[in-house]
Parts: C-alpha cells; structure tokens; sequence
C-alpha cells in the first residue's frame, strides 16, 4: 500500500534482555507504535475496491453473453453482438448493436455495501453512435454504451429503481432525464456526442448523491448491474467498448 513502516525489536516493549535476545534469533520483530498506527489506516474501509467485473475470468474472444450475466430482452430483438477482447494488460467487452438490443444484467446481491464503497467507477469508450439518437424523444432511444444500477422492488415492471449511466448521441452531458418509455429508468447522461468517440474515459458516479438527488432519500444496497446497447428506434448501427466496472470509497 506504499507505507513500509520501520520495523525494529523494542527494547520498551521487551524488558526481558533475555527474551528480547531469542526473539531476536529466531527473526521475530516488534512493530513500534509509531508504525502500527499508519499500518491500521492503511487497512481502513476507505482503500476497499469491489470489482463487480473485470472480464479477466472470461476467455479472450468469447462471444455471446459473458458468463456470470444474464440475458434481458424484454421481447425486443437482441442479437448479444459481444466479445471479450484484450490490449496489452486490460480485458473489455465489445460490443456492437445493428438495428437492434442488447441488454445483460449480473446479479451483485449482498456485493456492494454503499456506505462504504458509494462510487461507481467504469471505463468506457464509443466508436460509432446510433445515427439520429436522442433519448429525450420517445422514437429515438438509442444509445451506444449504457450501464444501468438497478434496485428491484416489486411488482419489478412498476415499482424498481434503475439509474442509467449513458454516452447519448445527442442529448448534453449532465441531463437527468426520466425515460420517454418506463417510468423505473431515470438516465444521467456521462458523455455526448462524437467528440470523445474513440477514447478510453473512466468515469466516476457518487450512486448515493445520485440517488438522492432523483429519489429523495438515501439507498438500499443495489441488486444488479445491466450493460446495454441498442440502435433499434433509429435503425442504424452502435458499438462501444466497456472494461473493468468497480464500487469504491470515496
């Protein structure tokens, strides 16, 4: 963790001359108080990542649905365009979407702990947007990269809270926006237009502020993650690339 605290047998912690001898032979040391605190700080909540996927347990060109996700097609037509790739140490998934839309979920349940780990931290990058998108209007709501944090209450179709993390075509960077198609998705807007295409951007979302900010209240501890892409309203044609997705302390 970068802290290399000094390490030394005590003669305060070792009146025994004796003892603090043999201990001394046979390579035991004593970490002084000054170097036990840092050590304890080092160890505290505020370092915890929790990987929800960093595809590394997925063969490099697997296609289809990844596993340990599942597929959501809510009767549209999904082709599930994805494959795992690789550059130099970093996995992603890829995917591209023609005329239709792809969505897959995976269960994090009992996983994330948002009082300790409230940031969601992504890294993404589009390439191709869908031609004409725009999720402000009903007709037109695709997106190239899409990843949604979803608290399930029942009856799930009516009552569950989902925030979407998305790359628009056109609506501005910053927009908090209710579905023009479900009342349980409200979409925040992470990137804009074509002009990031092709760069890798790690983004970063305090899910709690969010939360509050669209619900008035502070959450419960989320149930899934959803990755979606989709250009079935425009009929044109998306891809995009998602690499590792983690919860961390602030």
């Amino acid at each position: 963790m970068g802290i290399k605290p000094t390490i030394r047998a005590s003669k305060f912690l070792f009146r025994d001359e004796t003892l603090r001898r043999r201990l001394i032979k046979y390579g035991f040391v004593v970490l002084t108080l000054s170097a036990f605190v840092p050590l304890l700080t080092a160890a505290t909540p505020t370092q915890r990542v929790i990987v929800i996927e960093d595809w590394k347990a997925h063969a490099v060109g697997r296609k289809g649905v990844p596993s340990g996700w599942t597929s959501e097609t809510f009767g549209r037509t999904a082709a599930y365009d994805l494959t795992v790739e690789q550059i130099d140490e970093i996995r992603f998934l890829h995917l591209i979407s023609r005329d239709e839309h792809s969505i897959i979920a995976k269960d994090i349940s009992n996983k994330v702990n948002l009082k300790d780990a409230p940031i969601l931290e992504w890294s993404w990058k589009a390439t191709i947007l869908p031609t004409g998108g725009d999720l402000r209007q009903k007709e037109t709501t695709d997106m190239a990269a899409q990843i949604y944090v979803v608290w399930p209450r029942f009856p799930a179709l009516l009552r569950s809270r989902i925030i979407g993390y998305v790359w628009d075509t056109a609506t501005p960077a910053g927009t908090v926006i209710l579905s023009q198609k479900t009342g349980t998705v409200t979409f925040v807007v992470a990137r804009s237009g074509p002009q990031d295409l092709g760069k890798w951007i790690t983004e970063r979302r305090n899910i709690v502020q969010d939360y509050l900010k669209i619900y008035g209240e502070f959450p419960p501890d989320p149930k899934a993650i959803t990755i979606s892409i989709d250009s079935n309203d425009t009929h044109s044609v998306a891809e995009s690339f998602i690499g590792p997705i983690v919860f961390r302390a602030e």
